[in-house]
């Protein structure tokens, strides 16, 4: 039975959203939104059809959508994403924005992501401040080789080092410090909502039973003081529910200029201070 643009589109609407059924006609069918509506009469080839309904099935399931289609936005720019990797939230562009209006003042900058996933952040900043010397971290191979074919695709120098936090920097000191990492407390029912589940576990929790999800916060507040160049700034996201305590580890530790900015739904988001 031959199966069209079209009718694949209409009828994957019984099993999931318009758009995302949409976007897998387009993704399977190797076409443009523009081109699907001007011509939804053209067959899909065998193999079109079989990968769209694997596609399907598969959103049906709850995996996340960017895992299906390969890629997702941020910050204006598309990222490869998969399995290995968190797919990228709108609220961490409020850390890009923080870190680069932090940057401005530096003719050249020098910056480090910790836990850098897919490189989004990295990528980003080093686009954003084409002088800047950006470095990123993670302890993933896995998510290493993302962020680094997102860089190479997209222009961008980024230094990248294998290991757990300032494991790789020994000696290394930076005017900034950014950091997305595992906040998640380990057992949170949200874990197991949204496609969360899809998601590696290792980059949304500590995996500390009993746990606040603040163990990895704690780690990169207390080490990042013997990495940070005088004056230097750490920034960071975090659950909406932990801004004070963030707040409070950053003063414990010796930093002043404490912050916590809130993301566009008004929730605490990034904290910081500077040494």
């Amino acid at each position: 039975m031959i199966l069209t643009r079209g009718a694949a589109w209409r009828q994957a609407q019984d099993r999931i959203e318009r758009l995302d059924a949409r976007l897998l006609v387009q993704h399977a069918a190797t076409c443009s939104h523009a081109d699907l509506i001007a011509h939804p009469e053209k067959a899909l080839t065998s193999a079109q059809a079989a990968w769209f309904e694997s596609l399907v099935a598969r959103r049906a399931g709850g995996e996340p959508l960017a895992y299906l289609l390969g890629s997702a936005g941020f910050y204006g720019r598309e990222f490869s994403v998969g399995p290995a990797v968190l797919i990228p939230r709108p609220e961490t562009e409020l850390l890009v924005d923080l870190a680069l209006d932090r940057s401005r003042c530096l003719a050249l900058p020098t910056l480090v992501d910790l836990g850098t996933g897919s490189g989004v952040v990295a990528v980003t900043l080093a686009l954003e401040r084409p002088a800047a010397r950006v470095a990123a971290v993670d302890l993933s191979p896995e998510a290493l080789a993302v962020a680094r074919s997102n860089a190479e695709r997209l222009g961008a120098a980024v230094d990248f080092h294998a290991g757990s936090w300032f494991e790789p920097l020994a000696g290394r000191r930076y005017d900034l410090i950014v950091s997305n990492p595992p906040y998640v407390a380990h057992g949170d029912p949200h874990l197991e909502r949204n496609g969360l589940p899809f998601e590696p576990q290792i980059a949304l929790t500590d995996g500390i039973a009993g746990g606040d999800g603040l163990a990895c916060i704690r780690a990169i507040v207390a080490g990042a003081p013997a990495h940070l160049a005088a004056g230097g700034w750490l920034l960071f996201e975090h659950g909406y529910d932990q801004g004070a305590a963030c707040r409070n580890l950053l003063r414990a530790a010796g930093f002043k200029n404490v912050l916590t900015q809130t993301d566009l739904a008004g929730n605490d988001r990034v904290s910081g201070g500077q040494i």
